[in-house]
């Protein structure tokens, strides 16, 4: 394929494929945690969403804030994001500079990265890539799209036996045999108490 936007397609048994060529330095983007969020009044995107101002903590001392779109964001999710200088391929392919700019009457320094911007397959366009908590912020994030960890296997049931929930009923024999036996004790107890002559 020698597409300028690095997006190529492929019909395989009549179906169409779309793929992508070109390769992504996702080393220049962070993985950074919303700390808050908050509407920007009755602005909205050029699609007609409406926008959130983020505060974003990307591991340096003070977080940032990036105005976006994405319904997808909520407070404390882990997402890639392409700081103020870094670069990144448009949906036509050419490359362009993340800047300061004011959205909303908001500025905004920096800007959430889809999964098509890390060249992830899967995840939508103008949908913020997440990433999972054990990604740590200020790192790169990763250059494929990350697959839940298996879950911890949950630990044996330990297995304590209760007196009495599953014990056989004595029989009439059986229950003269023991009070009589408890009367002997206490007799031999009293006995011993009793003072000898």
């Amino acid at each position: 394929c020698k597409s300028k936007s690095g997006r190529c397609s492929k019909i395989v048994n009549n179906k169409k494929y779309r793929y992508l060529t070109m390769s992504i330095d996702v080393s220049q983007y962070k993985v950074g945690r919303v700390i808050s969020l908050e509407g920007c009044g009755s602005c909205k995107s050029k699609s007609g969403k409406a926008l959130k101002a983020c505060k974003v903590d990307i591991g340096n001392e003070d977080p940032i804030l990036v105005v976006t779109s994405a319904s997808n964001v909520r407070e404390g999710s882990r997402v890639a994001v392409a700081l103020e200088g870094t670069t990144f391929k448009d949906g036509e392919g050419e490359i362009r500079t993340v800047t300061r700019a004011s959205v909303g009457g908001v500025v905004s320094e920096g800007m959430f990265c889809d999964s098509f911007m890390l060249g992830w397959s899967g995840g939508g366009k103008g949908v913020a890539a997440q990433l999972p908590d054990y990604f740590e912020i200020g790192s790169a994030p990763p250059s494929s799209k990350p697959r839940p960890k298996e879950p911890e296997p949950e630990p044996e049931p330990v297995n304590i036996p209760v007196p009495g929930l599953y014990e056989k009923k004595l029989s009439k024999e059986e229950r003269k045999k023991l009070a009589e036996e408890k009367r002997k004790a206490r007799k031999a107890a009293k006995a011993a108490k009793l003072p000898s002559n």
